[in-house]
């Protein structure tokens, strides 16, 4: 392995902003490992960046099990040998139902997969980053609007997301002896397959529905590839990229 070459975990890589960063950290020049849940689509996005002529490993991963995580790692570790990048992107919601219908099952889904999951994440990368030479890395949380404010029906994706916020603060802090630094991007509206049904309308507040704005993925991928651009003496605590119209700077 060339020693300028750095190694990126994107977790959630099939689709939406995972690949979009995926894609970008391969015009990079960074060696990216794709983890997600569908091998078929990881392949893809790999096949996509194979132009860039950086090197990719699909790992299909389940980051609701502990054990497919510490597979993930294991497998980066082994492959490249270090890890100077991850981002924490993989996450799901539950349905849009009143907060008093929601299952026990549909909260604990939405924990495992948005908070458990990215804490599990962060330690594996703890453990490689603290012991590589050069030491250190650096570890970028997608936290979401919704680590500010709530949508209508989704305790279970806002608790996560907020939750996400202070995981960000505890893991700067406990990373600055190992020099790992930690960051948050919070995304707006960035159009994927996710925010597809946005154009069609979603509840608000107020009880309407609306049509909400969205912003093209690129720049979402841009921002998370100048925070990793960073030295690591440097460090975007928050960062929140948004599309401009979307009801959430005001009172609706």
């Amino acid at each position: 392995m060339a020693s300028s070459e750095k190694v990126a975990i994107v977790t959630g890589a099939g689709t939406g902003i995972g690949k979009a960063v995926a894609l970008a950290l391969l015009g990079e020049g960074y060696a990216v490992v794709l983890a997600g849940r569908r091998k078929e689509l990881l392949e893809a996005g790999a096949l996509e960046g194979k132009s860039s002529g950086s090197r990719t490993l699909v790992v299909p991963t389940d980051v609701s099990d502990p054990a497919s995580i510490r597979a993930l790692f294991a497998r980066t570790k082994e492959a490249f040998g270090r890890l100077d990048l991850l981002f924490n992107n993989a996450g799901t919601g539950a349905p849009a139902v009143p907060l008093e219908e929601l299952t026990y099952e549909q909260w604990k889904t939405v924990v495992d997969t948005n908070l458990t999951g990215v804490f599990l994440c962060t330690q594996e990368a703890f453990k490689i980053m603290k012991s590589q030479e050069p030491r250190g890395g650096r570890i970028i949380n997608n936290g979401s609007i919704s680590a500010h404010a709530p949508r209508p029906n989704s305790a279970p994706y806002t608790s996560t997301k907020h939750a996400i916020t202070g995981l960000t603060k505890s893991t700067s802090l406990d990373g600055r002896k190992y020099d790992i630094a930690c960051g948050q991007i919070d995304i707006g509206n960035a159009a994927t397959p996710m925010t597809e049904r946005m154009k069609k309308g979603v509840p608000q507040p107020n009880g309407t529905i609306q049509v909400e704005p969205t912003m093209d993925v690129q720049h979402v991928a841009r921002a998370v590839v100048y925070m990793a651009s960073l030295p690591l003496d440097a460090n975007v605590q928050f960062l929140t990229v948004m599309a401009t119209k979307m009801p959430f700077v005001g009172r609706g």
